[in-house]
Order: C-alpha cells, then structure tokens, then sequence
C-alpha cells in the first residue's frame, strides 16, 4: 500500500469536546445550552456521487465556506509520504492524546459502510472480517473455542487464536457475524501479523 495515495484525517484536537462530553451533551433531556455552543459538526466526507474523494474534498471545502457557519467545519486533511511519515504522524497524535488517524484512498468513490478504502489507523491497525469458522480447543480449552476462521472482503482468510475471554470462548461469535482486529502490518503474503480478536463488530 502506498502511502502517497491516502490522505489522512486528523483528530478534532482539544478545541472539540471528548466523545464522552458531546455523548453527555446530546442526550440530555433539559439541554445544556453553553455546552451546545460547544459543540461542533466536522465534515469528513460528502455521501454520493462517482467522483474520487479528492474532488469530493474540493466540493466539501466549498460547502464549509458557503455556509459561513462557525459551528460546521471540514476534517483536517494532508497526504503522507511514506509509511515512515504516517507513523511520524501517529506518534504525535498519540502523544497529545488522540486516538489514531483516519487514511482516505485519494481515489476512492463514496462507499457507505466499510471499506477498504477507508481505514483506521492506530498504535496498531484494526480491521473487520466476517466469521466463517470455528476451530475447537485443546489442552485448557478442550470443549470451546480455540480460534476463529476469519475472511475478509478480499477473501484472505486467516485464523484469530488470541485475545479471546474465556467466556467468548464458550460462546463464540457466531458464524457469519462480523468481527474487529487488531494486527501489526501484514506478512509478504497479506496475512495480518499477530491478529487479535477485540470485538464483535458494530452493525453498520
């Protein structure tokens, strides 16, 4: 994969409410008014269309400025050069307490739900695959789960061993449902290195 065709989205930064502060803040029966001047609506991608996500990045810088809204703002965008950059980025993003970063294929139409043109990117990489078989335990997980056989959308399929409780163990995710990963970049055959089970992926 190169770099060089991804754009990368930064966090909101410390100008923005937590997750946990507009999660509070929306729901809310009696609204807090100061904490909705608070809040802002960070655009990261403009739903429909065949155009490449670079134009579309064109369309959405001109919507943000139209509207003159103080409240509605455009994702911060920059390419990355090399994998080496990428991991420059994510170091001082972690470091001043965000998540991870975001990469946009440059090229990529609008796709609604995942895609592997859009991928998070943290500490480590995550990624989703769909369940397609259970292998059985041995030794000390004899009569459960001993790893899952897990596809993803281009059709590699590997086996995830690790990061499973032992309650998932016992009743694993069930065949067909979709699954999140961890990894740390890929083998020379596409393999995710050192897969771990993290969760039950969210419906989308």
């Amino acid at each position: 994969m190169e770099c060089a065709r991804w754009r990368c989205v930064l966090g909101p930064g410390s100008d923005y409410h937590c997750f946990a502060s507009v999660s509070g803040t929306v729901r809310r029966l009696e609204p807090d008014i100061d904490a909705w001047r608070l809040m802002h609506y960070v655009l990261f991608d403009l739903p429909g269309g065949d155009t490449s996500f670079e134009q579309r990045l064109v369309e959405l810088e001109q919507l943000v400025a139209a509207s003159r809204s103080p409240y509605l703002h455009l994702a911060g965008q920059s390419r990355v050069a090399d994998h080496d950059s990428l991991m420059a980025m994510l170091e001082r993003i972690a470091a001043s307490g965000g998540e991870g970063l975001m990469l946009h294929r440059r090229d990529a139409a609008y796709r609604p739900g995942r895609s592997s043109d859009l991928l998070k990117v943290k500490p480590y990489l995550e990624a989703e695959g769909q369940v397609i078989e259970h292998l059985p335990g041995r030794g000390k997980y004899h009569g459960m789960l001993g790893a899952l056989v897990v596809e993803e959308s281009d059709g590699t399929r590997f086996r995830i061993g690790t990061g499973l409780s032992d309650a998932e163990r016992a009743d694993p995710p069930p065949l067909g449902s979709v699954v999140t990963f961890k990894y740390h970049g890929r083998t020379k055959h596409g393999l995710p290195r050192f897969a771990s089970f993290l969760r039950v992926a969210e419906a989308f």
